[in-house]
Order: C-alpha cells, then sequence, then structure tokens
C-alpha cells in the first residue's frame, strides 16, 4: 500500500513538473531584425543565379519562409516611417513619424525624426549624436520585449543612418550606434548613456574604413559578366567618388578624411555587419536567461541606388557582395549563438524607381517632377487673390503646408485657400491627383491609394494638400533615383523568416510591413506595441 502510494505520488510529481515546463513560453535566445534600406522584392531574385549557394539571400530563402507579397500600408514610402512602421506594427499615422522630416505645427519648424536637443554626442565631437527616439510616440516590439521580461531582456540597434538605428531599437533600448562621416566612428548619444561601450571603442580604434579605402571598389566579377544591369557610366548615374565616372573605383585619396564616402560602396555594409558582430560579443546577446533582440539596418543599399540607381552594375555588384557578407554573418550567428536558436527575419523600409532616364531610353514613360518652385508658384497665385505672398510654407512629403498662423491673422477663408491650392495644383502636367487631406474621405481616389493616403495622415505633421504624380515620376533632379510614392515599385518589399520555428516555404498570401511586429509577438507569446494595427502572419506563427 506505502509502495502504491509513494509511486502515485512520484507519478503526480513527474506529471505536474513535466507541464509546467510544457506550458512556459518556449523562446529564442535572440531575435535580428534585417532591414536592407531600399532593397525591392525582386532583388531576391534578380541575381539569384549569382548568389551563392553559401550565401545570405540563399540560404534564406531555400531554408527559411518568404512572405513573396508583403507591402507598405502607408505612403510615403520613406526611410524613417518604414523603420518604425517594421518595428511598431503601426503606420505613421499613429506613431508619428511621417517623414525623414516634417513640418511641425505645433512649434513652427522643420523637425528632423530623430533630433533631440536635450542629449549629447557620445563617441565624437559635434551635434551628429543630438538624437533619440523620442519623435516616435508609440512602442516598438523591442520595447514589449524590455517589458515582458521586466527588463532583463538587451536590445541594440546598429545602423550606418543614425534612424535606421534609433527608431528601430525603441524607447528603452540598451543602446543605439550609427555612424559619423565627420569622424568615422561608431557614436550614440547621452539618451543611452555617458559613454560609448569598450567594443564600440574598440571598433573604432581599428578604423575599418581606411583599410576598405585602400581596397578600392572594383566588380566582383569581370564587369562583362553583369548582364543584369545596364552597361556602366551613364549620364543619369551620380559621381560620389571626386568626379569618377565608373569602375574601377580608386578610394585610395579618401583614406583619413572622406569618411562618408564609404556609405556608397558595399563596404558600409561589411563594416556594419562587423559591428553587429561586435554587439553580439560585446554585449552578450543570446547568452543570458531572456530573449535578446538586435536591429541591424543596411544602409548602404540606398545610398547606392539613390546615386546609381536600381539598374546599375553598382548596385547589382552591391548585392553580390551582401550575399556574401550576409552569409558570413549567419555562419557566425550559428556558431555565437546556435543554430535553430535565433529567430531573423529580412525586410526593407522600401522600395525605389527606376531612374526616369533609363526607363526613357527603354521606351517607358517616365520623368522627374521639380518641386523647388512649387511653393514660389503657389505663393504668387495666392498674392493675388489673397493679399499675402506668404500663405504657402513649403512642401514635404507629396504635400502642401500652409501657414496657418497667418491665415488666422488675417482672417483668411482657409477652405477657399485650398481650393485655389489644388487648381493650381491640377494644372502641373505630371500631378495626377490633389485633394484636401482633412477632405481625404470624399477624395475621388481607388481604396488602396486612399487608405495608404490616411495611414499616413498624421495632422500635427503632414500637409494639408497631398498631391500625387504619375507612375515612374517623382520629386528630385536629373541624376540617380528615390522614392516615397505608393506605387509598387516603392511599396513592394522582401519579407524572410529564417531560423527558430521557422519552416522552409514561401506565400502569395498579401500581407504587410506592419506585420512583422504582431507577428514576432505572437511568436514570443508577448504582446504587441502599443500602436499596433497589423495583424500576426498565421503561416509564420502557425
Amino acid at each position: 500500500m506505502k509502495r502504491s502510494l509513494l509511486l502515485l505520488f512520484f507519478s503526480l510529481t513527474l506529471t505536474l513538473s513535466f507541464a509546467q515546463k510544457t506550458d512556459e513560453p518556449k523562446r529564442p535566445k535572440l531575435v535580428v531584425g534585417l532591414v536592407v534600406d531600399q532593397m525591392r522584392w525582386d532583388f531576391l531574385y534578380r541575381y539569384s543565379d549569382r548568389y551563392k549557394a553559401n550565401g545570405g539571400f540563399s540560404r534564406l530563402l531555400n531554408q527559411g519562409f518568404s512572405n513573396e507579397n508583403t507591402f507598405i500600408p502607408y505612403t510615403p514610402t520613406i526611410t524613417a516611417c518604414g523603420h518604425a512602421c517594421v518595428y511598431t506594427g503601426s503606420v505613421p499615422a499613429i506613431h508619428g513619424i511621417t517623414g525623414n522630416t516634417w513640418y511641425e505645427r505645433d512649434l513652427g519648424r522643420i523637425v528632423y525624426c530623430t533630433e533631440d536637443k536635450m542629449v549629447k554626442t557620445v563617441g565624437t565631437a559635434g551635434t551628429a549624436g543630438e538624437m533619440s527616439p523620442k519623435n516616435m510616440l508609440t512602442t516598438t516590439i523591442g520595447d514589449e520585449l524590455r517589458l515582458a521580461s521586466n527588463f532583463g531582456s538587451k536590445v541594440i540597434g546598429i545602423a550606418i543612418k543614425d534612424r535606421g538605428a534609433i527608431l528601430p531599437a525603441g524607447h528603452s533600448a540598451n543602446g543605439a550606434y550609427w555612424y559619423n562621416s565627420s569622424s568615422g566612428n561608431w557614436i550614440s548619444s547621452t539618451y543611452y548613456g555617458d559613454t560609448l561601450p569598450s567594443w564600440v571603442s574598440a571598433f573604432n580604434s581599428k578604423k575599418v574604413v581606411d583599410k576598405y579605402y585602400q581596397q578600392g571598389w572594383n566588380t566582383l566579377y569581370p564587369i562583362n559578366t553583369y548582364v543584369n544591369s545596364t552597361s556602366d557610366e551613364q549620364d543619369y548615374e551620380g559621381k560620389p567618388f571626386a568626379g569618377a565616372k565608373g569602375f574601377p573605383y580608386d578610394l585610395k585619396p579618401m583614406t583619413g578624411k572622406n569618411y562618408g564616402a564609404i556609405s556608397t560602396t558595399p563596404y558600409g555594409n561589411t563594416m556594419t555587419l562587423q559591428l553587429a558582430r561586435e554587439a553580439i560579443a560585446g554585449e552578450g546577446l543570446g547568452k543570458g536567461k531572456f530573449t535578446d533582440m538586435l536591429t541591424v539596418s543596411l544602409s548602404s543599399p540606398d545610398y547606392i541606388g539613390h546615386t546609381f540607381g536600381p539598374n546599375s552594375i553598382e548596385a547589382e555588384d552591391a548585392y553580390l557582395r551582401l550575399d556574401q557578407d550576409l552569409g558570413e554573418f549567419l555562419d557566425y550567428l550559428d556558431k555565437q549563438v546556435g543554430k535553430g536558436q535565433y529567430l531573423l527575419f529580412l525586410s526593407a523600409d522600401h522600395g525605389v524607381a527606376h531612374v526616369p532616364a533609363f526607363l526613357n531610353s527603354n521606351k517607358i514613360p517616365a520623368g522627374v517632377f521639380d518641386g523647388s518652385k512649387l511653393s514660389t508658384g503657389l505663393n504668387s497665385i495666392l498674392e493675388k487673390q489673397f493679399g499675402s505672398a506668404k500663405l504657402v510654407l513649403g512642401s514635404f512629403n507629396y504635400q502642401v503646408h500652409l501657414n496657418h498662423p497667418l491665415i488666422d491673422s488675417l482672417k483668411l477663408d482657409k477652405a477657399k485657400i485650398i481650393d485655389q491650392v489644388i487648381s493650381y495644383l491640377l494644372t502641373i502636367p505630371e500631378i495626377t491627383r490633389a485633394f484636401s487631406l482633412e477632405g481625404l474621405s470624399a477624395a475621388t481616389l481607388p481604396a488602396t491609394q486612399k487608405e495608404m493616403l490616411a495611414k499616413g495622415f498624421f495632422p500635427k505633421r503632414s500637409g494639408d494638400v497631398q498631391y500625387i504624380l504619375l507612375p515612374q515620376y517623382f520629386e528630385g533632379g536629373t541624376t540617380g533615383t528615390t522614392h516615397g510614392m505608393w506605387n509598387p515599385y516603392d511599396a513592394h518589399i522582401p519579407l524572410v523568416w529564417y531560423g527558430w520555428m521557422i519552416r522552409p516555404g514561401k506565400s502569395n498570401q498579401e500581407v504587410y510591413m506592419s506585420d512583422i511586429a504582431p507577428t514576432i509577438a505572437a511568436l514570443l507569446r508577448i504582446q504587441m506595441p502599443s500602436g499596433s494595427i497589423g495583424k500576426p502572419i498565421e503561416r509564420i506563427t502557425r
């Protein structure tokens, strides 16, 4: 009898113990977010015949899960907005990051997305470090991870661009580090701490940028094999390296002085991923009791794309080299954190349009809208009717901003001014639509455009009148290209999941950039960010 009771006791104990263990949330050691700045979705496949089997892209696609039809759900499709959306699961209408810069009505001036005059630069002299996430109004998935672990989890953000490091890392991050083109140092701000961690200082002391300048930039393979790109040295390409026209680029003259040029080479990606590895080792990411998070934005594809365009040899070579860099980074994660022990996703903050001159040369309609004189033209027209030449403050992100204090002081009819602005905009050949943003619900627009515009509208940081350009048109100059519109070339982005709990496969079901953060939240069994409007992607979380 006693033996039977003893066996029953042990049986119940084991059952309860097993139940407790299986009920505990199982989580990865580390979450890694990789955002490739300006990566169009088609770059996953455009050069796939040249991606190496042991490289990054082939491994991610073959062993991970790709959401092939991932879109940005708002406009403007701009860097700061994209980085905020990926990690908040929200949109500019809620998280408040309406552009890289915007006109803030309450302050009466232009604001940079991560500016913060209350903090100081750490790691170099000057104001480049006077940055923080204070202008972002919602939490990120990193913030929620920190909250869920009672701040036991570590969150680190890294990118060449300050906005690419700060916004993804969130408000409660342990650190965010970005590159200073004046000093060649990776820097931070007193928002995160009064000094740089030793691992960042040690990396800065190596001045790896000079090593890359000594190598120069030539194509990874013979240039005549770059058949997926337009021939080199096109007139519509920019010349960022002291006027050099094409490959090979001699970067040696920039050694020790022009530290910014590295951003417009593939070595910017290499350097960023090097620092990411230092962060993993230096902070012990993935080694503690709680899940940690590392956010990495690879900024160089954006600099290269803006300068040379997405059909250039420079862009192709950058992605072939990035494939190698990503492969080495995955190898490092496998060794340092453990294969299958980390959850990684790769996405982009936006896509990009082809260079109009390139499209024109191939009989595709395209063009550039010169918005530099738009405010002057509008004020000239408005002065004739309303007696003031200062009623328009400017145009940002394809929106016209009115001078509200002046309009109020002169007791003018704002609605009539807006009507006049719209009438003028519609006389411009490149503009297809113009309408009041406050009257967006009544505008005659396709549902997709209307919804994207509504999700990008934050009254205190957005304009009064929105205008939309013809397809393949953008506001810019005669060389290079840009992004920012609703069109698929700007809004269709890659989203590939890899590692912990991810089964290989792909889906063409439409999902959105705002679904990334709630999907991670569902996998980790934590609360989604405070402004999230996305949904967990069922194929990933099931």
